[in-house]
């Protein structure tokens, strides 16, 4: 009898920070004009797929509303965080709204002034 053994997988398991955080948009119209504005910036990376955009950063990004304005040809406050959430479909890292723009953050600790995160330990009442 001849044992077969599966074969190896490309893929492991490495449990260390990325320092990445990012996004996917829908492939459309408003998709396209986000990611062209955000592929200007230098942390930023773009991968168009054939039904999604990613958009990937290092550390932090900033998605900032009156730039896709600007960009789409459209009248300030055109773009926000709704228009925003509804050509996103998922999103990695912290993500804060404001009502100017979005920021994406690799690490909670940097995003925790935004989140009202304590990075403080706080100390039992035993």
């Amino acid at each position: 009898m001849t044992t077969v053994k599966p074969a190896k997988s490309p893929f492991k398991v490495d449990p260390t920070a990325s320092n990445k955080c990012g996004f996917t948009l829908m492939n459309n119209q408003v998709g396209e004009v986000v990611a062209e504005v955000m592929g200007h910036k230098d942390n930023v990376t773009i991968t168009p797929l054939p039904s999604m955009i990613r958009v990937d950063a290092i550390g932090k990004m900033e998605i900032d509303y009156s730039e896709i304005d600007e960009a789409a040809g459209e009248e300030e406050g055109w773009f926000n965080s709704a228009e925003f959430e509804e050509s996103m479909s998922t999103h990695y890292g912290r993500m804060v709204h404001l009502d100017d723009r979005t920021i994406f953050f690799a690490n909670p600790e940097d995003a925790a002034e935004y989140l009202d995160f304590d990075l403080k330990p706080v100390r039992s009442q035993k």
